[in-house]
């Protein structure tokens, strides 16, 4: 009975050694894949940090590009209104042009009228038979009803009765 406690002691010492081996490699193991999983923490902490850093100069050159944007799109601005001040005061000195020579073109008409309405009647209808039928109504519609039936008096029938037509439209 003693062999056979000295045979279970045995065998559970030898089984006892076999778990502490295997305790042993566990725990090297353990100890290895720890200092792998270390080393991977590492990598990933300066992978973090040179991500972070990317973040913040995107962030900075996005920063500097909004600014010059920003920059650029009221200079636009300014030019634009530059421009429609500048259209404005192109369109006023237009009408300013257009008004000058509507008054100019009026004087014109009127010295032409008065030196119509001072010719013989004669005199007046050979010059406006000569001229073209639009411009000499348009003399004639200056002057007064009785110089004009004067001077289509002495007018060529056919004359005459072209620029009736037009002086009646």
């Amino acid at each position: 009975m003693k062999f056979l406690l000295v045979l279970l002691v045995c065998f559970e010492l030898s089984y006892a050694l076999e778990t502490s081996d295997k305790l042993f490699e566990c725990t090297e193991i353990f100890k290895q894949r720890k200092s792998e999983l270390l080393v991977e923490l590492e990598r990933i902490d300066e992978q973090k940090q040179a991500l972070q850093s990317l973040k913040t100069a995107t962030e900075a050159l996005l920063k500097e590009k909004e600014t010059k944007l920003n920059q650029q799109e009221e200079e636009i601005n300014n030019k634009l209104s530059e421009i429609k001040t500048r259209e404005e005061n192109t369109k006023k000195m237009l009408e300013k042009n257009e008004k000058a020579l509507e008054e100019l073109k009026s004087i014109k008409q009127d010295k032409v009228s008065q030196t119509f309405a001072k010719m013989k009647a004669a005199s007046a209808a050979s010059v406006l038979t000569d001229m073209d039928a639009q411009e000499a109504a348009n003399i004639l519609q200056s002057l007064k009803p009785q110089i004009i039936g004067k001077i289509l008096s002495k007018m060529d029938a056919k004359k005459a009765s072209e620029l009736t037509q037009l002086l009646s439209k």
